[in-house]
């Protein structure tokens, strides 16, 4: 018996040894304890119920709003000058305004947007949305060093009609690959190494950086001039920056930067000045998914993670939560 007595230190370092050689024979989304957290099971007990589940959740609706600040500039050249509503020389020497160069025109003012959208996600890569947006701001007159071009009224309502593509730069599976990479100059012989990477790709990691290019129509329903028009489309580019607060919630910050344009049109002038505007917003939103994955209602499962009955998956907690839990999370309300 005493030739098979270990001193404690040596069966603890027996232990750490097995526990770290075991490892590597579990994939990223198996736990340790035996609960996976990735389930590729059924989400619906026929097929058709499967199909429809799988499919709605790549869908997520959301609402955004913010402010914006529109900078304006109109190359303005016409040989009826006079007819076009500039100030202070017509009010104050009663004479036309003779132009022989293009006269740059300025100006920028408020904006308050709200949108509202529906995104699908492809392949964990791109995504693709549509949505309608309204604006809420003013037009100040545009000026130049000698004039200004005045307009009948100042505020407007503008409605938008667009759609959005969009590309992943950056989420959880990515860090995964970029730590993958930093890691290849350790040798697999590495425990230590290699257990903190296996560590550091486990953690849950919420954020997300999208680019995103948006393209639509713009609506004027109130206008700050009748001889204002907005014949062509529009067209935006941002970086979306989202945080998950659950599997089917997230939160989301976009800057942009957009550009359009406006053509006004005197009554008495085949002729038309073109108004180029630019577009700098920023906008805070929240985004709902469509939950694929049915609530289980079990009696008696007080399982919270995602889980599955008779090769059904399951979700064991709203959609408000996080699905994948952590050790001492796995039961409860």
């Amino acid at each position: 018996m005493n030739g098979l007595t270990i001193s404690v230190p040596k069966f603890l370092l027996i232990t750490f040894i097995l526990q770290v050689w075991m490892l590597p024979s579990f994939s990223q989304g198996d736990d340790i304890f035996g609960i996976e957290r990735k389930i590729s099971g059924r989400k619906s007990n026929n097929e058709l119920g499967n199909v429809f589940r799988n499919m709605i959740s790549n869908f997520s609706f959301e609402i955004s709003g913010g402010s914006a600040y529109h900078s304006n500039l109109m190359e303005f050249y016409s040989d009826s000058a006079n007819h076009y509503p500039f100030s202070p020389l017509q009010e104050e020497e009663g004479i036309g305004l003779n132009l022989e160069d293009t006269l740059s025109l300025r100006g920028g003012q408020m904006v308050m947007p709200i949108n509202v959208g529906v995104r699908l996600k492809l392949f964990n890569f791109l995504t693709l949305g549509a949505g309608y947006g309204r604006e809420w701001g003013q037009m100040s007159a545009l000026n130049s060093t000698a004039f200004d071009f005045n307009f009948d009224g100042q505020k407007y309502i503008i409605d938008r009609l667009y759609g959005t593509v969009g590309m992943v730069l950056w989420d959880a599976d990515k860090r995964i690959s970029f730590l993958k990479w930093r890691y290849t100059n350790f040798s697999e012989n590495n425990i230590y190494m290699q257990s903190e990477l296996k560590l550091r790709a486990r953690q849950v990691y919420p954020w997300r950086v999208i680019l995103e290019g948006e393209f639509g129509s713009s609506i004027i329903r109130e206008s700050f001039d009748p001889r204002i028009t907005s014949p062509d489309p529009y067209y935006a580019l941002g970086i979306r920056v989202e945080r998950d607060f659950s599997e089917y919630t997230k939160f989301f910050v976009k800057p942009s930067v957009g550009f359009r344009s406006h053509n006004y049109q005197h009554p008495d002038l085949p002729e038309f000045q073109v108004m180029d505007q630019r577009m700098y917003g920023l906008q805070l939103g929240v985004s709902l998914s469509m939950p694929g994955t049915k609530r289980c209602k079990v009696g008696g499962c007080g399982v919270v993670m995602k889980h599955i009955h008779n090769g059904v998956e399951y979700r064991g907690s709203s959609i408000w939560k996080r699905q994948n839990r952590k050790v001492g999370e796995w039961y409860g309300n």
